[in-house]
């Protein structure tokens, strides 16, 4: 008899356990709670998405201060030395590529 009893109450402890997991399960599946779980995931991304890009400025903003202590942009420019002629540099390559562009523009068919 104390079997019986202890393999009823086993059973029922079972199916009880069973029911509420099943239960539960569903709950989840319903279409509000997987709109809330989709949108709270969402919000989760987005947080870790802004954490990543201030830690990509950081990192930029240290990179190019490091930049600019190793290639002296940060000093200010000796007089003594040549003013830079890194503009001159530039006007030279516009005018280049303006010639280049006249140059390639003459077509050798027409002579013919």
């Amino acid at each position: 008899m104390f079997r019986r009893t202890f393999w009823f109450t086993a059973g029922a402890a079972a199916g009880v356990w069973a029911t509420t997991k099943v239960n539960r399960k569903i709950r989840q599946l319903t279409p509000e709670s997987l709109a809330a779980q989709a949108a709270n995931k969402a919000l989760d991304a987005g947080h870790r998405l802004r954490d990543f890009a201030v830690d990509v400025r950081a990192g930029m903003a240290q990179r190019e201060a490091e930049l600019g202590e190793a290639l002296g942009l940060e000093t200010p420019p000796d007089p003594e030395l040549p003013a830079q002629r890194r503009l001159a540099a530039l006007e030279n390559t516009k005018h280049s590529l303006n010639t280049r562009n006249a140059l390639n523009s003459y077509n050798r068919n027409e002579d013919h």
